[in-house]
């Protein structure tokens, strides 16, 4: 043991003076990347006083600490939760306090009370593993249940006694999170031990571990001997190559699944698909494969848990459909082919009839960013995420029918309707989302009974557009040059959502910046490849692992709401930069087709050996530096093309020498993190509009009914009630960024506006919710009433707004797969799918709208039906209850 640890001390020792004396050799010969923020060397990263060092391919070492730790403000922003929900205060207001003077328990808060003369941040930090106790008296809450069965919160949300769970509180401090969906997971619970309505809870405030300041290192344990081999003139490539290989064989379950991370077990479908095209189709074929086939059910694909209850408020789900492609062009398996073909066929066409919009663009979240304030305001119910329209779920409909229509071809199926649906989608896309004043793609269309677009930059999603082909080559070239990027890495979305912390907002995820340099490489931009290989480098070097996110502002992985190490589809990145983008491989049906892609300061000989592609063994080296190639050699042999055919068996070598020439024409677009305005809470009293001032507003931007109709200073507008008219106000701040818009506001004249009670239809439901209008409710389900139809009685033909207010507690707000989902008939002709996500688990006295439909209505007797079609099954496909309260009709 004394031997051990003076061996541990002098390599700690010779550490710290390589490192010191290394700083004043270094030259920028050996630079492969330098910024302000961080440096990536060929053999170490220096970031500050962090270092990782290469000692091997095999070996690396790290001093990295967090800041978060020192940084630790002892000025605490809470919320208390009713149900895990946000509705103390509205967005923005919190409660705050100091902690100081070695005090170790706050005041007594009261729930929804701001106090007045609150206390200032005073720039002051917390020690670490800090003990308090918040108090916070409960009594507005119990008071209310007491005297009339619920809690009215703020914005009109009732919360029933008898769907009451608990108290929680919310924070930015950790061990608080704003993350309001798992609070209770993360034991943030206030319990009142005494019954004096005053609550509790004790906390360890800045929670820190020790082992933490200790120097770590890496070393390679796994045998990757039979796994392709990689050696390069870089070694930071070299060993971050090595490290992502093993964690790759250390994320391979006992039952041949990948698990999701170190942290995850079990399959996702968004993620095994992305990483499966990024690395994993070659890789591991036959693992993703089997890890693919576990995310299907009834023949099609599996929408992922998620938000409300997950499809089709989140629809997503057919990335599976790039994965299962790739798998097919990497083996050649025509038994594979037909299998997901099938699946892939019956998923697109449940698609088609459940999400396509009046404008061509598919409905529903964002690809992968599903958590919902983490990208959308924090007004949009799961509802309004359903209705939106986003950039890179509509890019992965596109693709996916291609895909489908290319399957078709290959089985000797027509491929024209599959075709069509692409077409129609991607020029939907173009012509929806282009921004032509900004030079890329906006993040979604958002509203209710009218939309706009979010101008917010969307990472994924144009990175994307660009590899699969839905930007010509003009606009490709635009995204590369004009999109934001920041010091750390391309975020996932630009600016960044004000008082959100990071995760998918402020946060940069080393999958979607692979995908980006995917992109970049595409395109020919060599800034854009040689910033965004560094951006991926860095983290995994000082990290001494391939985590799933760190912060924009630092890069730091200890500041996300959550985290893991050993990512898959960040291990899949690092992988990919290696075969997809030095050694070029594109993989078609009938062979690779080689274009790598060597910035200068990569160049230098690269070899990849024992790469196994169908029946072949393939060592493939890689000279000189480019995006063009001079000589492509197999087995000695010059060939025209850069390709090799499928059909090859054995042993071959392929060598390839580029042309030595820099491609840096085109520029970057660096940018300092930024963060737009709150958006404006907007109320209406005789038609007029009105919310607080924002600090920092330079005007607000007034919408009607989708369009930008006035620019103005003050906080007040006149809207009009003349025709039914839908209000929204954003705010601009001082660098030009548009905050996202208030919550839609209804203008109409009550007359216009007609209730039908469902239950003068159809049998009460027996349940004891409470809240609803009328006698009471009617409980949909897969068994009572498949198919109900509603009389409506309209006095003026003409267009109207229909929808319908529910309630579905069968689950939670977040997660689960439960959505309830029925098609809408007026007067036997199909409008589309009407939605009622979860909206709490047990919660069934917490009513909502359903998303909105705009009919034509004849004058007199309509008929409204609501069926269940079989493309209705959501994931769970057992249960898909909401219980029914009213139609709501609103004359256009």
């Amino acid at each position: 043991m004394k031997f051990q640890q003076t061996k541990l001390f002098t390599v700690f020792l010779f550490f710290l003076i390589f490192t010191g004396c290394k700083n004043e050799n270094e030259t920028n010969s050996n630079a492969l990347y330098a910024s302000k923020a961080f440096t990536v060397y060929k053999d170490s990263i220096v970031q500050g006083k962090n270092k990782a060092v290469i000692v091997s391919s095999d070996e690396m070492t790290s001093n990295y600490i967090s800041p978060m730790y020192a940084n630790y403000s002892n000025f605490i922003s809470f919320k208390i939760s009713i149900n895990e929900k946000d509705i103390e205060m509205p967005s923005g207001k919190n409660h705050h306090v100091l902690i100081e003077n070695g005090s170790h328990e706050s005041p007594v808060f009261t729930f929804g009370k701001i106090t007045r003369n609150a206390v200032k941040d005073k720039g002051e930090t917390l020690p670490t593993n800090y003990n308090y106790t918040f108090q916070v008296d409960m009594s507005p809450v119990l008071d209310q249940f007491k005297k009339q069965g619920f809690y009215q919160a703020f914005d009109g949300t009732k919360i029933a006694k008898q769907d009451f769970k608990g108290f929680y509180i919310a924070g930015g401090s950790e061990p608080l999170t704003w993350d309001f969906s798992n609070l209770e997971e993360n034991n943030l619970e206030l319990t009142d031990p005494d019954g004096d309505g005053i609550y509790t809870i004790a906390l360890t405030m800045n929670p820190f571990d020790t082992s933490e300041a200790e120097q770590k290192t890496w070393k390679l344990s796994e045998d990757i001997s039979q796994k392709p081999h990689y050696t390069s003139d870089q070694p930071i490539v070299n060993a971050l190559y090595n490290l992502a290989t093993e964690e790759a064989i250390k994320n391979i379950e006992p039952d041949s699944t990948f698990r999701t991370g170190a942290e995850w077990g079990g399959v996702w479908t968004r993620d095994i698909s992305y990483s499966i095209y990024l690395a994993f189709a070659y890789h591991e074929p036959e693992v993703a494969k089997i890890s693919l086939m576990r995310k299907v059910k009834r023949d099609r694909i599996i929408q992922d848990t998620g938000s409300g209850g997950a499809w089709p408020v989140s629809s997503d789900r057919v990335v599976w459909a790039v994965a299962a492609w790739e798998i097919y062009k990497v083996t050649g398996d025509t038994d594979w082919l037909k299998k997901t073909y099938k699946i892939i066929k019956n998923t697109l066409e449940d698609d088609a009839k459940t999400l396509v919009s009046s404008n061509g663009l598919y409905k529903g979240e964002s690809s992968f960013l599903d958590w919902r304030e983490q990208t959308y305001p924090k007004w949009m119910s799961n509802m309004d995420i359903a209705e939106s329209k986003n950039l890179g779920t509509n890019v992965l409909h596109y693709e996916a029918n291609t895909i489908l229509g290319k399957m078709a071809d290959a089985l000797g199926d027509s491929s024209s309707e599959y075709d069509a649906r692409a077409k129609a989608i991607k020029e939907a896309i173009n012509k929806e989302l282009w921004l032509p004043e900004d030079g890329f793609y906006a993040q979604y269309e958002y509203g209710r009974a009218y939309f706009n677009t979010s101008k917010r930059f969307e990472a994924l999603g144009e990175a994307l557009a660009i590899l699969f082909d839905v930007a010509d080559s003009e606009k490709a070239k635009a995204i590369s040059t004009e999109s934001p990027v920041t010091p750390f890495g391309v975020t996932c979305i630009y600016p960044q959502i004000p008082g959100i912390p990071p995760y998918h907002n402020n946060g940069v995820w080393p999958f979607v910046q692979s995908y980006w340099n995917l992109a970049s490489a595409k395109v020919g931009n060599e800034k854009a490849l040689n910033y965004g290989l560094a951006a991926i480098y860095r983290p995994a070097a000082l990290f001494l692992s391939n985590y799933e996110n760190f912060e924009a502002d630092n890069g730091d992985f200890r500041g996300t709401e959550i985290n893991s190490n050993r990512m898959l589809w960040s291990m899949a990145g690092n992988l990919a930069m290696v075969h997809r983008v030095f050694m070029g491989m594109h993989f078609q049906k009938d062979g690779i087709l080689f274009q790598p892609v060597v910035p200068e300061a990569y160049k230098g000989k690269k070899e990849l050996s024992n790469f196994k592609y169908r029946k072949a063994s393939l060592d493939i080296t890689v000279e000189g530096f480019g995006n063009k190639i001079k000589t492509f050699k197999i087995d000695g042999e010059t060939k025209e093309k850069p390709f090799l055919p499928s059909g090859l068996d054995g042993k071959h070598k392929v060598s390839i020498q580029l042309i030595d020439t820099s491609f840096d024409t085109d520029t970057i677009h660096h940018v300092e993190n930024k963060f737009s305005l709150p958006n404006p809470v907007v109320t209406v009293k005789n038609n007029i509009l009105s919310w607080d001032s924002i600090p920092g507003a330079q005007f607000y931007k007034v919408y009607k009914n989708g369009e930008m109709i006035s620019e103005i200073r003050t906080i007040t507008f006149q809207g009009e009630d003349q025709s039914f008219s839908e209000y929204k106000v954003s705010a601009v701040g001082p660098d030009g960024y548009e905050s996202f818009t208030s919550e839609p506001v209804w203008l109409f004249k009550p007359q216009e506006e007609t209730i039908v009670e469902v239950e003068n239809y159809y049998q009460l439901s027996n349940k004891n919710y409470i809240n609803y209008s009328g006698k009471g409710f009617v409980a949909l389900t897969r068994e009572t009433n498949r198919t109900i139809e509603i009389p409506v009685h309209i006095n003026e033909p003409g267009t109207y707004i229909v929808d319908f207010r529910y309630s579905n507690g069968s689950g939670p707000w977040n997660t689960d797969n439960k959505c309830a989902i029925r098609s809408l008939y007026v007067n036997k002709n199909y409008q589309g799918v009407a939605v009622f996500p979860q909206r709490g688990k047990d919660e069934w006295s917490d009513w909502g709208y359903s998303n909105s439909f705009k009919v034509d209505l004849k004058k007199g007797q309509n008929t409204l039906i609501l069926k269940f079609e079989d493309w209705n099954n959501n994931m769970n496909v057992d249960v898909n209850t909401a219980m029914l309260d009213h139609v709501r009709v609103i004359k256009l």
